[in-house]
């Protein structure tokens, strides 16, 4: 008897540069038994065409839910179930039962089980509703079946966020209480890992308090003593620079990059926004905490808030240029389904755009989808335009270079961090179709790409 086939896919639009593979889709193939073949279909290097399969998995952020969907019409109508997990199917499970047949609500591992086995019995009910679950014994992704062409690898060691940020889903998705995986099978996970780069994808590696703080730590030194070098990237908050041995540790284990929400320098904007972790915290002392261990900062902000003024976006603009940032995010605060955010300017009536789902693809962190109480908006747009071509001209990003250069006292880190604002400016200049993606950054930006390789080839 054949065995059956299932195919996951994970759709995209565009994408200038895919550095790191889709981790969930490792996860649920592994989760498979032995008796289902598995292929992964990578929008960012392959359009999703209709293969001959017995069941099909599909994952998607908010911003590609019409993507999705997309997809998963060209197997229905072959007649081929699709089963639709992720953060946003989780969010909004009745939308997307309006285009697919089955939706996974929450975290798999608890219920993957049972939906392999009703797929097998030919009665997948509708709605599997996932549970948060020990991270203890967390099975190994099939990273075998990711694209060749990633340049590094994804792990995980943490899950959930004891924050509660009005703008942030992830406490929906993954609950409030913070799980972290035992040390040692983190450590024994990655050395089966192949490949030099490593974004850790924690959504706060470090957590809160002195428990977690020495779990961070033991992970670093676990990394040190068992000689797993990596260049690795990860999420964390401002309380990161809380514990000096935690960055201590980190800087000496290989790891370049933390990504930080700062979201603003103002206190009553951080108060709106319900970011209390860092509203005690010293931005400049935090900067320079984590310089003095040759970590470099991605500093993440956000504008159009409902306290926002012309005053406070230029402030907060020269705030980011002023500051010794290495890496820049900005985006306009949006309202994601699933959000305290998004319920409360539901139901305020200020939403611009609600014509669900075909309106979800403006949900991108770059428009502005609803009217803030103190700005106009083709006001606004004019600012933000001028923001990210100053933030990402070639003079800044120049500058952010010699600038990291000097704060970490680190080639590769400042290699690092003008490789990632190099991404970022091409993200700005890419308007592509499913399957234009990585050939279309790597010709644009060889030179940094080239310089990268070769600074990392020497350590």
């Amino acid at each position: 008897m054949g065995k059956n086939k299932l195919i996951l896919i994970n759709p995209t639009l565009y994408n200038p540069f895919p550095g790191f593979p889709p981790l969930a889709l490792g996860y649920i193939a592994a989760l498979t038994p032995d008796h289902w073949d598995i292929e992964i279909i990578d929008e960012n290097f392959d359009v999703a065409t209709f293969k001959e399969c017995d069941l099909v998995g599909i994952t998607g952020f908010t911003s590609i839910a019409n993507r999705a969907y997309e997809v998963a019409q060209i197997f229905r109508e072959k007649n081929i179930p699709v089963v639709m997990g992720g953060i946003h199917a989780s969010m909004v499970p009745d939308e997307a039962l309006q285009f697919v047949d089955t939706v996974v609500i929450g975290e798999a591992e608890s219920v993957w089980a049972d939906v392999i086995a009703d797929a097998d019995a030919g009665r997948l009910k509708q709605k599997y509703f996932g549970t948060p679950t020990d991270l203890k014994g967390l099975v190994i992704p099939r990273r075998d079946l990711f694209h060749k062409n990633y340049i590094g690898d994804t792990l995980q060691t943490t899950r959930g966020c004891p924050n509660d940020c009005e703008f942030c889903s992830v406490s929906q998705f993954n609950g409030f209480a913070y799980r972290q995986r035992p040390v040692e099978e983190v450590l024994d996970e990655m050395a089966t890992l192949k490949k030099k780069y490593l974004f850790i994808v924690d959504d706060n590696i470090v957590g809160v308090g002195p428990e977690r703080e020495n779990w961070a730590i033991a992970f670093a030194r676990g990394m040190i003593e068992r000689k797993l070098k990596f260049a690795w990237y990860s999420h964390a908050a401002l309380n990161v620079a809380d514990n000096e041995e935690v960055l201590k540790a980190f800087g000496e284990s290989g790891c370049r990059l933390l990504f930080l929400g700062m979201e603003s320098e103002d206190h009553e904007i951080l108060k709106s926004m319900n970011k209390k972790i860092n509203l005690t915290r010293d931005y400049e002392r935090v900067i320079r905490k984590i310089h003095e261990n040759h970590i470099g900062i991605h500093g993440s902000f956000i504008f159009g808030t409902d306290e926002d003024t012309i005053e406070t976006l230029q402030r907060r603009f020269d705030f980011i240029l002023d500051n010794h940032i290495d890496v820049l995010q900005y985006c306009t605060l949006t309202p994601y389904p699933g959000t305290r955010l998004f319920d409360r300017l539901r139901n305020e009536g200020r939403l611009f755009y609600t014509n669900f789902p075909e309106d979800w693809s403006r949900y991108d962190l770059t428009e502005i989808l609803f009217k803030p109480q103190n700005l106009d908006v083709d006001e606004y747009r004019e600012i933000m335009r001028k923001v990210g071509n100053k933030i990402f001209s070639r003079r800044n990003i120049a500058k952010r270079f010699f600038r990291s250069l000097r704060d970490t006292r680190s080639l590769q880190t400042s290699a690092w961090c003008l490789f990632t604002n190099s991404v970022y400016t091409a993200s700005q200049q890419t308007n592509g179709q499913p399957g234009e993606k990585f050939w279309h950054f790597s010709y644009k930006s060889w030179p940094v790409i080239s310089f990268y390789e070769r600074i990392e080839k020497y350590f």
